[in-house]
């Protein structure tokens, strides 16, 4: 091993964490601690923080080695949060020794400091994986403390007066810059380097910024010597003071120029800045619904980072009156102390403001960057008039267009813009850009999630969030609001008779004569079918409301032309108005509602305010409705069967699961009084899988008993529709009862499959790939089409019983129907007509082909016992 080598002091770090054992070669003249992954020597453990200590390498006079400092808190000169512990004392600097213990906040995160002579660089590097380092280490090498020979720290080991008197002659020879200074102020020597380096340092004195605040506290120092960084014009030296009481000398020592590595780490802080604003910024655009409050608080991100004066935005757009190329100021962000310039850049084409440049070089995708005097003459006048001294911008595009450009501007110095300010420029536009193609596309479904479509009015969702936003102004400003629930008179006999395509002209012509009724800032959506909800803030007086219905009853009195047919249509409105009755949005509807119904049984063609007797319950309901949440664990409910029959044949195919209620005092219970309980009170959920799995295993049951199979049909509510464990449920069933699924029907009502179609076609598409039988049950009591319900995977139609009624009596009805069947077999649907009571309404149901009926000229609804015995007599004989 050569001599130099033996000579040479080898340092290590070994790091004892959450993690494990690891060992560190210090050989770099920076290092920081911390938890956070950007350290250069990450610790894990909870109580190290962020960036938790730095080492710094520190030279030792008079010899080629080096030793290190270990120093409290970050770069920033913040402390850690739980303290810098060596050999278990409480410190903020400390210069290690060989076998110093250190530890970051507890023992769960520690280091043990090596500085090893006498040992070759292989065997070094072989320490780096070895267990036992100590023992390894004491066996290689021996240990060696560069700071022992350190003489400016007396507190430091074997500092003695004979060091001292060797180093009195190095300062003269040393190339770095050593000053004395006494208690008084008075710079008592200067070495030749510091005499060069700093030549008016005896005429300024303590206000130069070397020697400033080295007297304040001299009394008080708990130690007698520290580093610190200087500033010298434009230069940054790293600085060691040493107080010397018993000679009254204060002794600095300039270590080391770090300038370039101050500029290199203020690039680095600019550059991770300027990262970590456009990671902000995009966030804000992320996360920001409003589009152009994101764009502000983005810019304003952006140019705080970049230490610009300004940041704005531009963008291109037709001129409104000569239709050329302009471009406009559309975001801006300034400094506080520097005044807009939204003024000047408004409508600007580009060939007359001398902006022609700026399109060409833009549009084709590369930037414009330089300091004021660089750019044409032309261009400068408006620079200066500005007040701008360089200039950034880079070119937005959307869509493979010239969109506009985003830039930044230096209205204090004549900065030249960096590369990677241009780059993190060309980032921010994309984020940019990105935001307003996002913001595109949700606008458009945001749109269509909270409009109806047929009549652009806000659907149900926007109406509520718009009572829901407008409830805490009027409480504040102290005005009341008013909801109105509107519904049209009779409208189903229009849709039905002269069909759903004048049927939506009609409702959108009513949406317009609704519009046209109302006050500025009122609003009316469309909440389903032929039903208006209308919204009327500030309102101060009842008399405004009644105004404002007064002038919807009357928009309704002149007829509605509509192809060819005079129409006219009535509306009955219930009114809420905010009060303590009606003091949420909730209970707002609930009660326009209840006073809709209110204005119906008045004879229609009216308006009602809500009272409170209007929500008064009859008692026997009320008890009803108390009994009903008893009555599924008492096995109060059973079931009814309705056999449905093929024409041709006279067999029956299916039969119709009906759900009846015995109650123990008042017997049974009529459906069209317990139902719209069970739908109300939310028990249909599990009354409804009740139904299914009562139906199922009964014709499994039947089958079992070796009858004919047929089908059980089961109708769904929408709620029950609407449960999102649907489909799971139905399968369990079938499992539970052994039923095949080709042997259930489910009957779901025309407006429950309309009602989202979307969310309809996902449901009934599982279903069908079951293998369940698909129905759309009453059809023509809703507001759909068969043009809509062929987009559904479905199997029947059910004709609503309201045709049959009608079907001898008017000629009109029977067109209707005959057209609903052969739509119907056109889609490859079966036909079933319901509430079939005559035999002339047979015989026409036969010669139009409609498969099956159902109704009391067959059967009425069966018992179970009853249902079994229908289906015996049935049975094939041999």
């Amino acid at each position: 091993m050569h001599g130099n080598e033996r000579e040479k002091i080898r340092h290590l770090l070994v790091i004892q964490d959450l993690e494990g054992r690891r060992t560190v070669p210090l050989r770099e003249t920076t290092y920081s601690l911390g938890r956070h992954p950007a350290n250069t020597i990450v610790l894990a453990s909870r109580s190290v923080s962020m960036q938790h200590a730095i080492l710094l390498r520190v030279t030792v006079p008079e010899t080629a080695q080096y030793g290190f400092q270990i120093i409290d808190g970050n770069y920033k000169g913040k402390g850690s949060t739980n303290g810098l512990f060596v050999n278990g004392t409480k410190c903020f600097s400390h210069n290690l020794r060989h076998g110093d213990i250190i530890a970051f906040g507890s023992n769960k995160a520690q280091a043990k400091y090596y500085a090893i002579s006498n040992i070759s660089e292989q065997v070094f590097s072989e320490s780096f994986d070895v267990e036992d380092l100590s023992g390894f280490l004491s066996e290689q090498g021996s240990p060696a403390n560069p700071f022992q020979t350190l003489a400016i720290d007396p507190s430091f080991e074997a500092a003695s007066e004979s060091a001292l008197a060797r180093l009195a002659s190095f300062p003269e020879l040393i190339p770095n810059p050593i000053i004395e200074m006494d208690f008084e102020g008075r710079i008592t020597y200067l070495n030749p380097a510091a005499a060069i380096k700093f030549p008016n340092l005896r005429e300024v004195g303590t206000e130069h910024p070397i020697l400033t605040g080295l007297l304040i506290g001299v009394n008080n120092l708990e130690k007698n010597s520290f580093v610190r960084e200087v500033e010298v014009g434009t230069e940054v030296f790293e600085q060691s003071v040493l107080y010397l009481p018993e000679s009254d000398l204060i002794r600095t020592f300039i270590i080391r120029d770090i300038t370039e590595q101050k500029q290199a780490t203020a690039e680095l802080r600019q550059r991770d800045r300027l990262l970590q604003a456009v990671a902000e910024a995009a966030n804000y655009l992320l996360g920001e619904m409003n589009y152009e409050t994101g764009i502000d608080r983005a810019l304003a991100v952006l140019g705080e980072a970049a230490k610009a004066d300004r940041a704005y935005l531009f963008q291109n757009h037709r001129h409104p009156v000569t239709e050329e190329i302009a471009v406009s100021l559309r975001f801006e962000w300034t400094q506080s102390f520097i005044e807009s310039t939204h003024h000047h850049w408004q409508n600007q084409p580009y060939q007359a403001s001398e902006l022609a440049r700026w399109y060409t070089v833009l549009s084709s995708g590369q930037s414009i960057s330089g300091i004021t005097p660089k750019f044409p003459v032309a261009e400068q006048e408006f620079l200066i008039r500005d007040g701008i001294k360089s200039l950034l911008l880079v070119p937005l595009r959307l869509d493979n267009d010239f969109w506009g450009y985003l830039g930044l501007a230096d209205c204090t110095f004549e900065r030249h813009w960096s590369k990677h300010e241009e780059s993190t420029l060309l980032t921010m536009a994309a984020s940019i850009i990105g935001a307003r193609q996002r913001q595109q596309v949700e606008e458009k479904i945001r749109y269509q999630a909270l409009h109806d479509m047929l009549t652009g009015l806000p659907n149900r969702l926007l109406f509520n969030e718009l009572l829901s936003k407008t409830l805490p102004n009027a409480t504040r400003n102290g005005e009341s609001l008013a909801v109105i629930f509107l519904d049209l008179d009779r409208f189903k006999v229009i849709n039905d008779t002269l069909g759903h395509t004048l049927g939506d002209q009609l409702l959108q012509s009513v949406s317009q004569r609704l519009k046209d009724s109302l006050r500025g800032g009122d609003t009316v959506a469309r909440w389903g079918g032929d039903e208006f909800t209308i919204l009327l803030p500030r309102v101060n007086d009842i008399e405004e409301v009644t105004l404002v219905a007064q002038r919807i009853l009357q928009a309704f009195e002149d007829a509605f032309d509509l192809q060819g047919h005079e129409l006219y249509v009535t509306a009955s409105l219930g009114i809420a108005v905010l009060d303590n009755n009606s003091p949420d949005a909730e209970t707002l509807i609930q009660h326009a509602d209840a006073a809709l119904y209110y204005a119906k049984d008045k004879g229609r063609n009216n308006y009602q305010f809500y009272s409170v007797s209007l929500s008064a319950k009859n008692p026997e309901l009320l008890t009803l409705e108390k009994s009903l949440r008893y009555a599924l664990e008492r096995n109060e409910f059973t079931l009814y069967y309705q056999p449905r029959v093929n024409i041709a044949t006279g067999e029956i195919t299916s039969m119709e699961a009906l759900l009846r209620w015995q109650h123990p005092e008042m017997g049974l219970v009529a459906p069209s009084v317990f139902i719209p309980l069970v739908e109300e009170s939310g028990l249909i959920v599990p009354i409804g899988e009740w139904t299914l799995q009562t139906a199922c295993r009964q014709n499994k049951a039947w089958q079992d008993a070796g009858l004919p199979p047929i089908m059980i049909a089961v109708n769904l509510s929408l709620k029950q529709f609407r449960q999102p464990k649907l489909v799971e449920t139905i399968a369990k069933v079938l499992e539970q009862t052994g039923l095949e699924a080709r042997f259930l029907e489910l009957e779901i009502m025309e407006t429950t499959a309309i009602e989202d179609l979307g969310f309809t076609t996902k449901v009934l598409e599982e279903l069908q790939q079951m293998g369940v039988y698909i129905s759309i049950d009453d059809f023509g009591t809703g507001h759909s089409s068969l043009s809509r319900l062929q987009l559904l995977p479905l199997h029947n139609l059910k004709i609503d019983k309201s045709f049959i009624q009608y079907l001898t009596q008017d000629t009109k009805v029977a067109h209707i129907i005959q057209a609903i069947v052969t739509l119907g077999h056109s889609l490859g649907l079966k036909l079933t007509a319901e509430g079939v009571e005559k035999e002339e309404e047979l015989e026409f149901l036969k010669s139009i082909n409609c498969e099956e009926v159902q109704g009391f000229l067959f059967y009425r609804p069966l018992s179970g016992q009853k249902a079994t015995e229908v289906l015996e007599s049935k049975r094939p004989t041999i």
